[in-house]
C-alpha cells in the first residue's frame, strides 16, 4: 500500500511495509510480525482456496498471537510519546489488519470442519491436521449434529432409514451419506520452486512442467501433496 503523502519517512515505513521504525516500536517485534504476517497470508490463502482442510500451523499461529499482543502493549506504552493521533491510528490499523487475517484463517478452518465433520473424524490423516481445540470442537459438533438429526428426522423414518450415514441399511454397506470435499476441483496455483515434470495421473499420460513462480490451473487432487509440502501455493 502506498503512503498517503510524500511527507515523513515514518509514514512511508508504516503504510508501505507495516509498522515502521518510529520511537523504538520497530525494536519490539515489528520486523518479526511483518515476516510472520507474510507467512500467515500464504497459509490463509492456501486454506481459503483448498477444498479440504490443511495442516494446522500451530507454531505460526502462536507466534503471531504473541507478537500481536506484544505490539498492542507497546503501542499503548508509546501512546503518550507519539503526539500524532493519526500515526497511532495507523499503527493500530496495521495490528488490527493482522488480527483480522488470523481470525479469518481460523474461521476458514471452522467452516470446513462444520461442512465435513464426519469425513474428518473418519479420516486419520485429516484428523491429525486439526489442533487440539479443533478436535474437541469437531467431536462436540458431530455429537450435536447426530442428536439433532435423531430428534428431528430419523426418529420419524422406518428402521432401514434410521442412519444419518447411510441411505438405507438394506442396500448400503458403506457410509455413503457422508459429505466429502471435491478433490477433483480445479485450483489456481503457483510453483514456489522448479519442480520439473510432474505427473497428474496414475497412468503417466498427463504431465506438466512446474517452473518457479509460474501460474497453473490444475486439478487439486494430484497436487495436494505438493501443497502440504509447501512446494506450491494456491491463489
Amino acid at each position: 500500500m502506498e503512503p498517503a503523502g510524500a511527507g515523513a519517512r515514518d509514514e512511508e515505513d508504516l503504510v508501505d511495509g507495516g509498522i515502521g521504525d518510529v520511537d523504538g516500536l520497530d525494536d519490539v517485534g515489528a520486523d518479526e510480525l511483518r515476516s510472520d504476517v507474510d507467512l500467515l497470508l500464504r497459509v490463509w490463502q492456501n486454506e481459503k482456496c483448498a477444498p479440504e482442510i490443511l495442516p494446522y500451523e500451530a507454531t505460526l499461529v502462536e507466534r503471531v498471537r504473541e507478537q500481536i499482543q506484544l505490539m498492542e502493549e507497546n503501542i499503548e506504552a508509546f501512546a503518550t510519546e507519539i503526539k500524532d493521533d493519526l500515526m497511532l491510528s495507523l499503527y493500530r490499523m496495521d495490528v488490527n489488519r493482522t488480527l483480522f487475517l488470523l481470525r479469518s484463517y481460523l474461521r476458514a478452518r471452522l467452516h470446513k470442519i462444520e461442512r465435513f465433520p464426519i469425513h474428518i473424524v473418519d479420516n486419520p490423516e485429516l484428523w491429525d491436521r486439526l489442533s487440539e481445540h479443533e478436535q474437541e470442537y469437531t467431536n462436540k459438533y458431530c455429537e450435536i449434529l447426530a442428536k439433532h438429526f435423531e430428534k428431528t428426522v430419523l426418529i420419524r423414518l422406518p428402521d432401514q432409514y434410521g442412519s444419518m450415514l447411510k441411505q438405507t441399511s438394506l442396500a448400503s454397506e458403506e457410509n455413503d451419506m457422508i459429505t466429502q470435499p471435491q478433490l477433483n476441483t480445479f485450483v489456481f496455483c503457483r510453483s514456489r520452486g522448479a519442480i520439473g515434470s510432474f505427473q497428474l495421473d496414475d497412468k503417466g499420460d498427463e504431465a506438466v512442467d512446474l517452473m518457479t513462480d509460474d501460474l497453473y490451473i490444475l486439478r487439486y487432487k494430484p497436487v495436494r501433496k505438493l501443497l502440504v509440502t509447501d512446494k506450491i501455493e494456491l491463489i
